[in-house]
């Protein structure tokens, strides 16, 4: 009988690996035949990288303000490093350089929020802390969360949560949900600005539901935070001021909403944190695996992330400025072309959908020959009417990179079908 059972165990997960693979199998036929997956890079100049003889523009980049060439930053680390070595190899249960608590505070005042902890990665406060948030309750999952969101709120399924699904952007949909009965605690998980297409959720609508109908928003607002911010009168662009997220960027307050972003892309640093009120914090070193038995940030990224506040402090709108005229010049080009790109935002993730899912391998070549280093977008990362390619600009790209850019694709869209534009109004 038990050795049945392992037969019928083992059965069902070649299963599961069959159908994965199966799913899987445009991708993985991608990374075997294309330059652009996979790819080591050998060296870097600037934002032009070397992979193998060959030097490519970097527009797969999340590094969005360029903190990570910046030399005021980088030339901050070694002093840390005398001080604390390299690496503070305690969990922060044991005990935790004081250099997080000074990262914290700096993050409580930039976000306006009362409380901020601070993980080593996004990926563990999901698989960590949305557990612990919906408990044997019920959360309301977006279609096109994150990855990492998915697998966070599965393991919350694992351990007794219920995991209802709404409509991508869609809050009438969710709305239609929350008035269902459902059991409590109830967690709602969205992105702040989508990785994929660059828009931003609806946060106040979301927020609004939250708090009628008693439930704790979860925002991941990883490629937000750092870019968009405040507004104000007298911003530099319509990105906002101070890259304090999105929360910040729609004038929403912190009432029944958790906001969750990194420090790996804006500010180019190994850590994450969420933003919460002091009781969750306080039940968070307890029960959050991450804090109790993940290894630490590396010191070299506690510096760089106290180093980049204070330069976001001092010159971080005159950046976002810039890459906010970079990005213009991009989408600009996409209007004249008339190409088709979810991104209505401004923000620099610009998605750009190909008319056939079949050409991405020779539309991946066909950059890569032309110097052009960028994300492809193949099934099932996402759906096969959306394959295509995205197009991450950053500060650090130079005004040369971004005219070689808007060169390429335009004998791009003369030899392939790019899907046609649509109407819409762009934010920024």
């Amino acid at each position: 009988m038990h050795r049945g059972g392992t037969d019928r165990s083992a059965l069902a997960a070649t299963r599961w690996i069959d159908r994965w693979l199966d799913a899987c199998r445009d991708l993985a036929e991608l990374s075997r035949s294309n330059p652009m997956t996979d790819a080591v890079i050998d060296e870097i100049d600037g934002r032009m990288i070397r992979i193998g003889d060959r030097w490519l523009a970097d527009f797969a980049s999340c590094n969005y303000l360029g903190f990570d060439l910046d030399r005021e930053i980088i030339e901050s680390v070694p002093d840390y490093l005398d001080r604390w070595g390299t690496h503070p190899s305690w969990s922060r249960l044991l005990g935790s350089p004081v250099l997080y608590e000074q990262i914290e505070e700096r993050l409580c005042e930039l976000l306006g929020a009362e409380d901020v902890l601070v993980l080593p990665t996004i990926t563990l406060i999901h698989m960590s802390v949305i557990p612990v948030l919906a408990g044997s309750g019920t959360i309301f999952l977006e279609k096109r969360a994150h990855k990492t969101i998915y697998d966070g709120c599965q393991l919350a399924s694992a351990r007794g949560a219920t995991v209802k699904k709404f409509g991508f952007e869609d809050v009438d949909d969710l709305e239609r949900l929350l008035k269902e009965r459902s059991s409590a605690p109830r967690l709602i998980c969205i992105d702040g600005v989508n990785s994929m297409t660059g828009n931003a959720a609806d946060v106040e609508g979301f927020a609004r539901l939250a708090r009628e109908y008693d439930a704790l928003l979860y925002v991941d607002d990883a490629h937000g935070f750092g870019v968009i911010g405040e507004r104000a009168p007298d911003e530099t662009s319509p990105y906002g001021m101070r890259g304090n997220s999105i929360v910040q960027h729609v004038g929403e307050t912190y009432d029944h909403v958790v906001l969750v972003a990194g420090l790996s892309k804006s500010y180019s640093s190994l850590a994450a944190f969420m933003a919460c009120p002091p009781e969750l914090k306080r039940l968070l070193k307890t029960a959050a695996p991450s804090y109790l038995y993940s290894g630490p940030s590396p010191v070299a990224s506690l510096a760089t992330t106290l180093t980049g506040l204070d330069v976001n402090e001092k010159r971080g709108d005159a950046v976002r400025a810039d890459l906010w005229h970079k990005t213009s010049t991009v989408l600009d080009c996409l209007d004249r072309l008339g190409a088709h790109t979810p991104n209505r935002s401004g923000f620099p993730i610009v998605e750009v959908p190909l008319a056939r899912h079949e050409d991405v391998d020779a539309v991946g070549r066909f950059l890569f020959d032309n110097g052009i280093y960028v994300t492809l977008a193949a099934y099932p990362l996402v759906p096969r009417t959306e394959v295509g390619f995205r197009i991450q600009v950053t500060a650090a790209n130079s005004n040369a990179e971004i005219e070689q850019l808007v060169d390429v694709l335009g004998r791009l869209a003369s030899r392939f079908d790019l899907q046609p534009a649509r109407t819409k109004v762009r934010a920024a």
